[in-house]
């Protein structure tokens, strides 16, 4: 017991979100691996197959997510992770050994990698929220999200360094070397315990006590503990009834559905369209080949990482929805914006599109892009969490792949100031839904709220005024 007690709530947290840097590498990895690729493979002039060489992650994430779900509440959130990373490694290799134009093979390499991605998109949300303390709540999930754009920033990074090697070997190596992070997930996750919630739900509360102490205050831990077996206690009788249907029905419908649509939305709203293909972006603003436009997804990287730590401050300060307001909003305007002003202004500069995609990347880093995964490690009761998350990472998952595989198809058919004001009117869409379907989970246990959770709108704005004044007693 005195030998596990040494391993530090820093170390726990650290690891526990370690898993984002997987798929934050493999979201980026790509966008300066294809031109190479298509170099390589002469695809310039086929959208479709670069559109599957780029989404085939997103496709296997979409199984992998669903299937870790529920894994996860038979197994636990942990040793999930594990298997993410043993499967991301392998699946890193499998790409960078692609023989010469293997397209079939090099997508179903990226669809086993997407597995290994969706695992971990679903298993690190739910882990993190269920370490971590209602007052320290955002703040902990959100370091997936840092986790995440810090994973496409080294990718970004080593993509640019690497671009002076003959293009046959460029696109592998960078593929191939998204298995070193999965190689150090794995062993520092050997070290971690599992979530206190589930080792509750297991009947291992004995553990259970011994996590709390290495995460909480001691005059935290008897009243968190009987708070977990209450509610674990109630969902167990419950879960006996709950299938996948009843996600959807009942006293569950309304939270899934926040859920769910908002890691939906999250994806629909276009931003893998930039971090996959900003190079081909700038490519066809500029004129300038796509292979010597590297430094463009590095800017985005930063971009990305500052808002992401810029999170981590003002987290628990702000609500949830204000934010994904305030930040969708930002978003929409940010694509709407260059279409009109390209229909009144004639002889615009092209590039005029890449510095609003530039805002839209920093509104989305410290609002749409963490606040997803709080909110789906936050907003589901325990009895189905792991199988919501699933869904939802699932939902999130379709459409990055459905951006991912048909932007480079509409632009073929029609301007980029065209794809990106559909992709602005989504983003004001998704706004709406935050105003009308979210409740407020800032400040909140897991367990109140799923017991106050009231679908509808009049509950929502009660919700924010609970959130207020309990801050504020806080």
């Amino acid at each position: 017991m005195e030998k596990e007690k040494k391993i530090s709530s820093k170390f726990i947290y650290f690891f526990g979100s370690f898993g984002g840097i997987l798929f934050g590498y493999d979201i980026g990895v790509m966008t300066g691996a294809l031109p190479f690729l298509q170099s390589d493979w002469r695809l310039h002039d086929d959208a479709a197959i670069i559109g599957w060489v780029t989404s085939g992650v997103m496709f296997g994430a979409i199984f992998g997510g669903a299937l870790a779900g529920q894994l996860s509440d038979r197994f636990g959130r942990r040793k999930m992770i594990l298997a993410a990373a043993v499967v991301f490694a392998f699946g890193s290799i499998l790409c960078g050994l692609a023989p010469q134009d293997g397209v079939i093979y090099l997508v179903v390499a990226r669809i086993f990698l997407g597995l290994a991605v969706g695992a971990a998109s679903a298993s690190v949300p739910a882990y993190m929220s269920e370490l971590a303390p209602a007052r320290l709540r955002g703040r902990l999930s959100g370091l997936n999200q840092t986790m995440i754009v810090s994973g496409m920033l080294i990718s970004y990074i080593v993509d640019f360094l690497l671009k002076d090697l003959p293009e046959a070997w460029a696109w592998r190596v960078m593929l191939t070397m998204a298995a070193v992070p999965a190689v150090i997930l794995y062993v520092g996750v050997l070290r971690l315990p599992e979530s206190p919630r589930f080792l509750v739900k297991d009947g291992k509360e004995n553990e259970a006590v011994k996590v709390l102490h290495y995460i909480r205050r001691p005059d935290e831990i008897d009243a968190e503990l009987m708070s977990i077996k209450e509610t674990a206690q109630t969902e167990k009788q419950a879960a006996g009834n709950t299938s996948l249907a009843t996600l959807f029905d009942g006293k569950y419908r309304y939270l899934v559905i926040a859920g769910v649509g908002v890691a939906a939305f999250q994806q629909f709203q276009g931003a893998n369209a930039i971090f996959y293909y900003i190079p081909l972006i700038v490519e066809n603003a500029s004129g300038n080949a796509a292979s010597s436009a590297l430094m463009w997804p590095i800017i985005q990287g930063v971009i990305l990482v500052l808002g992401s730590l810029l999170f981590l401050v003002i987290a628990d300060k702000f609500n949830r929805r204000l934010l994904l307001t305030v930040g969708g909003t930002i978003m929409g305007l940010s694509f709407l914006l260059p279409a009109i002003l390209n229909t009144l202004i004639e002889d615009a500069n092209p590039m005029m599109i890449v510095v609003f995609l530039s805002i839209y990347v920093a509104a989305y880093s410290f609002t749409w892009a963490p606040l997803t995964w709080v909110l789906v490690g936050e907003i589901f009761p325990l009895a189905i969490r792991g199988r919501a998350s699933g869904i939802a990472s699932s939902f999130n998952w379709i459409g990055s792949f459905a951006v991912g595989l048909l932007f480079p198809i509409m632009t073929a058919l029609m301007s980029q100031d065209a794809v990106f004001a559909i992709f602005g009117v989504i983003c004001i869409l998704g706004v709406i839904f935050i105003r009308t379907r979210v409740p407020e989970t800032r400040g909140r246990t897991l367990e109140d709220i799923e017991t106050n959770s009231m679908p509808t709108r009049k509950a929502l704005a009660s919700h924010e005024s609970k959130t207020v004044n309990q801050v504020t007693q806080d």
